[in-house]
C-alpha cells in the first residue's frame, strides 16, 4: 500500500449538468489530492496500454460525500472538516475501469470513514477511489478491450 494526501472541500464547485440538477437534494464533498498520483497513473495507462484519459471535469479526486444529508449536519461537519488534510491508502495494483471508460484506483482512509461515521453516513455506494479520468470516446471500444483483459487475466 502507499500513500497520499489530499484537501477535503465541501461544497465543490457545479461543474456538470448531473450535480446542478441534484445539487438541491444531494450534498457533496471531494478531496482533492495534493501530489502527481492521478497523472502518473493516468500516463502509465497512456504508456502501458495506448489509453488516453480525458481528465474529469473536477480533476482528479476521492469523492468523500455524495448523499442525502440533513443540512444542518451538513454544514456542521462543513464547519469542521472543510480544507482540511486528509490521509488516503491505495494500492496501486487495483486499477480498474467500467464499460463507460471510467478508470479509478481504489482506495482506502480512516480519516474519511471517521468523517462520514461522524456525520451518520456508511460506507459509499461505489467504496472509495481515486478518479483518474475516462476514455476519449474515441477510445471507449480500446479502454473496454483493456478491461476485459485486465478480468480475463486478473492482473
Amino acid at each position: 500500500m502507499f500513500k497520499s494526501k489530499g484537501i477535503l472541500y465541501f461544497n465543490p464547485t457545479n461543474v456538470t449538468k448531473k450535480h446542478l440538477k441534484q445539487s438541491s437534494w444531494k450534498s457533496v464533498a471531494v478531496m482533492k489530492i495534493d501530489d502527481d498520483l492521478p497523472e502518473y497513473y493516468s500516463w502509465f495507462l497512456k504508456n502501458r496500454f495506448n489509453l488516453q484519459l480525458n481528465k474529469p471535469l473536477r480533476g482528479s479526486h476521492v469523492t468523500v460525500i455524495n448523499d442525502v444529508i440533513d443540512s444542518s449536519i451538513y454544514e456542521q461537519s462543513r464547519s469542521i472538516f472543510h480544507k482540511k488534510e486528509i490521509s488516503i491508502e491505495y494500492d496501486p495494483t487495483f486499477i480498474r475501469c467500467n464499460d463507460k471508460g471510467h478508470w479509478w484506483i481504489k482506495v482506502y482512509s480512516n480519516d474519511i470513514d471517521n468523517i462520514r461515521s461522524a456525520m451518520g453516513l456508511g460506507k459509499p455506494y461505489f467504496g472509495l477511489h481515486l478518479t483518474l479520468g475516462r476514455a476519449t470516446h474515441l477510445q471507449l471500444e480500446h479502454s473496454n478491450y483493456i478491461r476485459k483483459v485486465i478480468m480475463r487475466h486478473n492482473i
